[in-house]
């Protein structure tokens, strides 16, 4: 495998699973910052800040500088703040998106607006579901952070934010718009702060379809991990591949 100046992570089933570092990964990122090579995080967890993801990684054995950490409440953020004139926003979501949205100006209201944005919310009620489901019959157009429909614990699979959002979606007749991976926006943004080419990033993760679909409509090289939602059997069975697919990055290291 040829060397990159931005080694791109996912988190959940790449590096963590639940409160568990996955060591493979572990390993491989002490090997890179060994080498003076600092990588970057991409996640479309919404529910943290960015300092509550670099405690968490922390709490793994991993030392991560804030501006190497993106998530997806920051790129809805930043899409949300550009397409809603009245800085208005009905929200569903934890800490992370709330933060998110209030650094970039927008009014957090009950009260009926042109934008519904969805996170993943852990404290998830009929109610709000309601709620958000006749905000979008009125309306608001329907914003997810990201469409995962589940996302690895250290226990097993857990419901991910697309699968609230695709029942919103299913009740109003309507489409979201998602920000998250597969969208390219969080990689886009890395190469305009930190100046990079495409050739210069890798994107490695275990979701096919957030993942490496990230980094090939983006247009980067894509490494495929089994540690988490894809295995690699059924990735191989995909029309466009990855640029590389192991069994976890421990080949990385030892190559």
């Amino acid at each position: 495998m040829k060397s990159y100046k931005a080694y791109c992570f996912d988190l959940d089933g790449t590096v963590y699973r639940g409160k568990e570092g996955i060591e493979s990964a572990v390993v491989f990122i002490h090997h890179l910052q060994s080498q003076q090579i600092e990588p970057f995080y991409l996640t479309n967890n919404s529910s943290k800040t960015p300092e509550q993801l670099q405690q968490s990684l922390h709490e793994i054995g991993i030392t991560a500088p804030i501006s190497h950490i993106y998530s997806s409440s920051l790129a809805t953020a930043k899409y949300v703040a550009k397409n809603c004139p009245d800085k208005l926003v009905n929200v569903i979501g934890e800490i992370g998106l709330h933060t998110a949205l209030e650094e970039e100006g927008l009014i957090i209201t009950d009260e009926p607006c042109s934008m519904l944005v969805m996170g993943i919310d852990r404290q998830m009620t009929y109610d709000k579901l309601v709620h958000a489901s006749l905000a979008v019959q009125n309306g608001a157009k329907l914003i997810g952070t990201n469409g995962d429909i589940k996302f690895p614990t250290e226990y097993g699979f857990a419901p991910g934010n697309g699968s609230f959002v695709q029942l919103v979606s299913n009740v109003a007749g309507v489409e979201p718009i998602f920000i998250g991976k597969p969208s390219p926006v969080m990689l886009k943004i890395i190469a305009q702060e930190h100046g990079f080419t495409k050739e210069d990033m890798l994107m490695i993760g275990d979701n096919y379809d957030t993942d490496i679909l990230c980094g090939i409509h983006y247009g980067c090289d894509t490494l495929h991990v089994n540690t988490g939602v894809t295995p690699t059997h059924i990735v191989k069975q995909k029309d466009k591949s990855p640029t590389y697919c192991i069994e976890n990055l421990l080949a990385l290291v030892t190559n």
